[in-house]
């Protein structure tokens, strides 16, 4: 775990600041590394870091409030770059049913699966819909949680889009929490539209998008590319419809089988490509020229009990910046923290300690467009990080389960608990 010992400024450090952050050894994360500082300390003006460093080279901040902590870590807000925590009601009884033997196809030949997820959003309010969401998010925010992509995708529809977009926009605006929207409405086929995807693509493209755009509805657009939903053909007449629009893409890509959607996203640029346990070196390699980040999933992977890999040794060979998200949702991975994920990216992809932490704050930002502001502690990002009394970064993933003590900073100011 490399040491740093110098101040870390941009140019001159300030004569003045807000509020003094020391006591605590800053697990910067600068490069996707630990970059450590012992006995560090972040000054903050405005809700952004002003200066860190070791307290032997701190500049003399008179007017500064002081937080004196007594030892610990102090690391990056998390970034959870990959949820859909807006949707309606849950599938729990089909997770039973699942253990007690009942197919998948039994199962949604009875109307559950994704179906009764879509009927369920569409049947909801978007204050039901709201407070729901709100029950997922909290215990996220409570382990550090700083920045939230949601996506839409349960509702299948221009209407109930339209419907989970505002939602995932209200989150953002009532919690302290930087809340990332992406239209996922190209997700599945709805019901209405069996045998006609080419014609749900047609109303994506040049009726949906075009209102998510104008009403500033979502931040990014994504797709699921693989058999079961749609074609790397049709994944890029949406790519084409949003970069039209001025918005980012992304894909959930290679999780079922290899259609080398991970590479047509890399064409467009894309922020990430998501899931990723078939995709191949030369999906790695297209990956690393654009500078698309790889999110792993692995609460999905162990939910589904998968046995193929992501291939993290390629991402590694070609230098593919790895994201770990926790991809809250109620089918596939109903997980809730993501502290968590770092355990099971470490356990069941064999990522180390530091590239699982270095995917829920530098790269995990990075999958967000937002390396500039988020991710790291370092002068000119925004003030988010996180106090643990704790001994070592490594901590944050050799426990398992419950809840870590931990101090949250959000913009510069202690975020205190949050009830919904």
């Amino acid at each position: 775990m490399p040491v740093v010992l110098s101040p870390q400024f941009s140019c001159e450090p300030p004569s003045d600041c807000e509020s003094v952050w020391r006591g605590a050894t800053l697990v910067t994360m600068q490069d996707g590394h630990y970059n450590l500082i012992e006995n560090g300390v972040i000054a903050v003006t405005d809700g952004k870091i002003v200066w860190t460093g070791s307290a032997d080279h701190c500049p003399d901040f008179p007017a500064a409030k002081v937080h004196e902590f007594e030892g610990g870590i102090i690391t990056p807000g998390f970034v959870d770059c990959h949820t859909h925590l807006v949707f309606g009601g849950d599938r729990s009884a089909e997770f039973e049913q699942r253990l007690n033997g009942v197919s998948y196809a039994e199962i949604a030949a009875a109307g559950g699966g994704i179906l009764s997820t879509v009927n369920a959003t569409r049947e909801a309010t978007e204050d039901e819909l709201l407070a729901q969401a709100l029950f997922r998010l909290q215990p996220l925010l409570a382990e550090g949680v700083t920045c939230v992509e949601i996506k839409s995708g349960y509702g299948l529809s221009v209407e109930s889009e339209l419907k989970m977009l505002r939602v995932i926009r209200r989150l953002g605006v009532m919690l302290p929490v930087e809340v990332k929207s992406t239209c996922l409405a190209a997700h599945a086929l709805p019901p209405e539209f069996k045998g006609r995807a080419d014609d749900y693509i047609d109303l994506i493209c040049d009726t949906l998008l075009p209102v998510v755009a104008g009403e500033n509805l979502a931040d990014a657009v994504d797709a699921f590319c693989e058999h079961l939903a749609f074609s790397p053909a049709q994944v890029e007449r949406v790519f084409n419809a949003a970069e039209a629009l001025g918005l980012p893409v992304k894909l959930h890509a290679e999780q079922l089988s290899s259609l080398h959607g991970s590479a047509l996203a890399a064409q467009h640029h894309a922020l990430s490509a998501d899931h990723l346990e078939y995709a191949t070196a030369e999906d790695a390699q297209a990956m690393a020229a654009s500078g698309t980040v790889a999110v792993l999933l692995p609460g999905a992977y162990y939910l589904l009990r998968e046995t193929q890999c992501p291939p993290v040794d390629e991402f590694r060979k070609y230098g593919v910046p790895v994201a770990l998200a926790s991809d809250a949702n109620p089918g596939t991975s109903p997980a809730l923290s993501l502290r968590l994920m770092l355990n099971m990216g470490c356990t069941l992809f064999r990522l180390t300690p530091e590239e699982a932490l270095a995917g829920i704050t530098c790269h995990g930002a990075r999958a967000l467009g937002l390396q500039d502001t988020h991710g790291t502690l370092e002068a000119g990002k925004v003030a988010d990080f996180i106090h643990w009394p704790l001994s070592r970064p490594a901590e944050l993933v050799y426990w398992l389960g419950g809840q870590l003590p931990c101090t949250v900073v959000f913009r510069g100011e202690v975020r205190g608990e949050f009830r919904s």
